[in-house]
């Protein structure tokens, strides 16, 4: 499981798909809101290794999502934690139950714009310690400027 943030831009789309590239994780999988695989470009989201997902569906996306890891010797998934690219207040949880139920590893991405690097984090697994998990990954994700940095994840170290 790769989560990649802050997701700040459509630009991030763009950047993730060329830095997949360039470290050779081809076989990457990324879910997007239906929308975008039913407008008129949706093939290219499809081509670049999207799966289209229902957000308001009344079916369990986190069981669907395990399931793919679960029937695949080798699937890699890579989400957003915010959820959209606007400023959360705090970040979704589907990844980390994903991550969970299937018992792989979580990877962090970030897409420092400020200083045009990808920082990955060192793998980790999720503990019984939620609450500790997240304190990780935000602090992780808190300083690294997006393409609009105020749509960031500094804020949320001072929510807790």
């Amino acid at each position: 499981m790769i989560i990649v943030a802050p997701h700040t831009s459509g630009w991030d789309v763009v950047i993730g798909v060329l830095y997949r590239a360039v470290i050779g994780i081809r076989e990457a999988r990324f879910f997007g809101k239906k929308e975008l695989f039913d407008s008129p470009f949706g093939f290219i989201f499809k081509w670049l290794g999207g799966t289209p997902v229902d957000r308001f569906s009344k079916q369990n996306l986190v069981e669907q999502a395990v399931d793919l890891f679960n029937k695949n010797e080798s699937f890699i998934l890579a989400l957003s934690p915010e959820g959209t690219r606007q400023r959360v207040d705090k970040l979704r949880t589907g990844f980390y139950y994903i991550a969970k139920g299937a018992k792989v590893p979580i990877v962090m991405a970030g897409f420092d714009f400020k200083n045009r690097k990808l920082l990955l984090s060192e793998p980790f697994y999720t503990s019984d310690n939620e609450e500790e998990d997240f304190r990780k990954i935000i602090g992780f994700f808190a300083s690294i400027q997006g393409k609009n940095p105020e749509l960031g994840m500094a804020h949320l170290m001072n929510s807790e």
